[in-house]
């Protein structure tokens, strides 16, 4: 797949970079990481990538605003997205070939070429290897692509402590950390908090429950959101904060939205992606998400939860 990837990239003059809606730093790594290496590499080629800007993740990359003519012929690859639904930009239809790269369960295939690998940390990490795949047909790695990638990994990995994290994790970021940019600004960037979302997480803290058999959910509502001043995507990311806590083996984040109840599912060891795909969503075993759209949801979600926990 690496090499029909390359290949196909190869080809095409212009080429078009995706990711998933409501990104993330693995999101925005695979993204405009493979798009800096294409750049790197073929400089007489046209390269895009385009999605809505996560504001918090700016400093990572811009994205480009281009038309519905860019995509006349131009090759279309889509990074970490599990599935067509969540694919921001829905132009991505419009060129002439579809790539999708991904490290989440294959259960929704779209695309002429399609790589997945499940076994890696973060689709971030597949864009480094392959970059080592192809660097010996003219493939170039900068710093800008090192940093997005590494960025993308940390992001995944959660700093390599989740257990996606293996040997090969650490390899290719001590790798990546050759290329010199800068350790202690990058984490001060992906990690810096505002005070408002620590406010709001010093109440996650007073406000979580936790059952029996170590079910832990939480509960932003909109008038929580408005009144603490965070986004649904800033108290989203709040959602690893809990998992040190002892006792607790799987949890729930409920982030109600204009028109939905976002679903953010943790686990450190029961399997929770069944949950999400029962509740119009999806994602790893042990980090899923979905969305509901009534209050009165929240239960089945729970009891499904404390089951996985109990089992």
């Amino acid at each position: 797949m690496k090499d029909k990837i390359l290949q196909a990239i190869k080809q095409f003059d212009i080429i078009i970079v995706h990711r998933h809606v409501r990104p993330d730093p693995d999101a925005y790594g695979s993204q405009c990481g493979l798009s800096e290496i294409i750049r790197a590499s073929f400089p007489e080629k046209k390269v895009y990538s385009v999605g809505n800007e996560e504001k918090s993740l700016n400093f990572l990359s811009r994205l480009d605003d281009i038309t519905d003519k860019t995509y006349n012929d131009a090759l279309v690859i889509v990074c970490d997205t599990a599935n067509e639904e969540r694919i921001d930009d829905t132009r991505y239809s419009l060129g002439k070939k579809l790539i999708k790269i991904d490290h989440h369960p294959n259960e929704t295939p779209y695309g002429d070429i399609i790589w997945v690998d499940t076994s890696a940390s973060s689709t971030s990490e597949m864009i480094y290897e392959f970059y080592k795949y192809g660097k010996n047909e003219g493939l170039v790695l900068n710093k800008q692509a090192a940093e997005l990638i590494y960025a993308g990994i940390v992001g995944d990995t959660g700093r390599f402590m989740f257990p996606n994290t293996n040997p090969i994790t650490f390899k290719y970021a001590s790798e990546l950390i050759e290329y010199g940019f800068s350790l202690n600004n990058l984490y001060n960037k992906l990690y810096e908090t505002k005070l408002n979302v620590a406010k709001l997480n010093g109440y996650v803290f007073q406000n979580l429950t936790v059952s029996e058999n170590g079910a832990a959910s939480v509960i932003i509502t909109k008038e929580m959101l408005d009144e603490f001043e965070v986004t649904p995507m800033e108290a989203s990311q709040l959602v690893s904060t809990i998992g040190h806590i002892k006792g607790i083996k799987a949890w729930v984040f409920f982030v109600e939205e204009e028109d939905v109840i976002r679903v953010r599912l943790r686990s450190k060891t029961p399997v929770i992606n069944g949950i999400a795909k029962k509740y119009n969503g999806g994602g790893h075993p042990l980090a899923a998400g979905a969305s509901i759209y009534s209050w009165d949801t929240i239960n089945d979600v729970l009891a499904d939860l404390e089951k996985v926990c109990a089992e």
